[in-house]
């Protein structure tokens, strides 16, 4: 998924999915994976890996068809260990499936907010089986999968609210205060990300955010780096260490090391003068 016309895109859905199905046949030794996304009722699978033809490629998974059509309806994993036949399921893909000499499959939903946004599926071939392993470790695909997506919402979710905010015109129009948590939000999911195109764009999303609060009232002298930003968002927000540290995965004294040298480089004495400073310089909203 890709916000068309947006200056900060979305990553491509596409990419997670496709690092979810490899890490899928790399994590219980699975010699075929495949995956795809969910969109008006339908699967199409789209990323492969271990595949010896491309009858899969491309495939229209229907709600309730075959074993991808039945955890897509029922949200939840399924598994057969003799796919051609099996009686749970119905057989309307059994060319492409049986082509790959695909035998015993696993399915599991990509659910993010209840609804399944996709499907991950492991499988072997001959008279090979898939057991308890190979079930955990594709249910476990699908969820971190969906938590990735589940981020990349909200952050579209809260862009979307800044550029509202940004379009009302005055900044009086905006409330200050959740201005200041949307910035802290997402300086702490940024910290946690492993994709850096991801990363780069909630810093951007951060440096117009501390735009917003007022205006830089003098040059800025001060070279913050990452994480004594994050901390410092943190403590403009009223976080003791302690608070601050829980919500950036970080020691209190991990944070108390990142205030000091913040407080050093703007030149102040204590905590609350390094957020005034900090505001000043425009590093803060």
């Amino acid at each position: 998924m890709r916000t068309g016309g947006d200056a900060l895109l979305r990553p491509d859905d596409g990419d997670a999915f496709r690092q979810a199905v490899r890490a899928v046949r790399r994590g219980a030794g699975m010699p075929v994976s495949f995956g795809g996304q969910a969109a008006d009722g339908a699967l199409r699978l789209s990323e492969l890996a271990g595949v010896r033809t491309n009858m899969l490629k491309g495939l229209q998974v229907r709600a309730a068809a075959g074993l991808g059509g039945r955890v897509l309806t029922r949200g939840r994993p399924a598994a057969v260990s003799d796919y051609a036949s099996s009686l749970t399921i119905s057989h309307d893909y059994d060319a492409p499936v049986l082509a790959e000499g695909i035998s015993s499959v696993v399915a599991a939903p990509v659910l993010v907010g209840g609804a399944v946004r996709g499907v991950l599926y492991g499988a072997a071939r001959g008279a090979a089986r898939l057991g308890d392993q190979a079930i955990d470790v594709v249910v476990g695909a699908t969820r971190r999968l969906a938590d990735e997506l589940a981020v990349r919402d909200e952050v579209d979710r809260r862009l979307r609210l800044l550029r509202a905010a940004e379009s009302t015109g005055p900044r009086e129009q905006v409330a200050l205060e959740e201005v200041r948590e949307l910035h802290a939000e997402f300086r702490a999911i940024a910290q946690g990300l492993d994709d850096p195109a991801l990363r780069d764009r909630l810093h951007h999303a951060c440096d117009k955010l501390a735009g917003i609060g007022s205006p830089a009232e003098e040059t800025r002298t001060a070279s913050l780096t990452p994480r004594e930003l994050d901390v410092l968002s943190q403590v403009a927000l009223g976080c003791t260490n302690a608070e601050t540290g829980n919500r950036l995965s970080l020691r209190p004294e991990t944070v108390k090391a990142y205030l000091r040298s913040a407080m050093h480089k703007l030149d102040v004495h204590n905590r609350h003068e390094a957020v005034v400073a900090a505001r000043r310089q425009g590093l803060l909203p």
